[in-house]
């Protein structure tokens, strides 16, 4: 068993994925007509992906996602490179932080495209 997917709500879909595509060298599964008059891509690698969804109408921002109910706090993504990833997500804007080592492996977080927390961990 594995997951397969995370569908978020963003305001633009198409901008997101390639952010995250330039950032860890995924790619678009799929994109079109979604739910609601709305649209999503699937980006990620072939086993899993993030669906970025919009529906289309105004969004409303979610406020504390950690105090709330089914809040998403971060999504996590694992490694090869650690180093190499920081530096992508400095060079393109994002701060990185809460570094941390301990086992069973290196960490660090940035907000990303949307607020979107991404906890980016590589295994030691």
């Amino acid at each position: 068993m594995h997951l397969e997917h995370v569908n978020i709500t963003v305001p633009d879909p198409k901008a997101s994925a390639k952010i995250l595509c330039d950032l860890f060298d995924w790619h678009i599964r799929w994109e079109g007509a979604a739910l609601n008059d709305g649209y999503t891509v699937h980006v990620g690698n072939d086993d899993s992906y993030l669906a970025l969804y919009n529906p289309n109408k105004t969004l409303v921002p979610a406020g504390d996602n950690y105090a709330q109910v089914s809040g998403l706090n971060h999504v996590g993504v694992v490694v090869d490179d650690i180093t190499m990833i920081e530096a992508r997500v400095t060079a393109a804007g994002y701060e990185p932080h809460n570094h941390a080592d301990y086992e069973p492996g290196t960490r660090f977080y940035f907000d990303g495209p949307d607020g979107i927390e991404f906890e980016v961990v590589h295994y030691n």
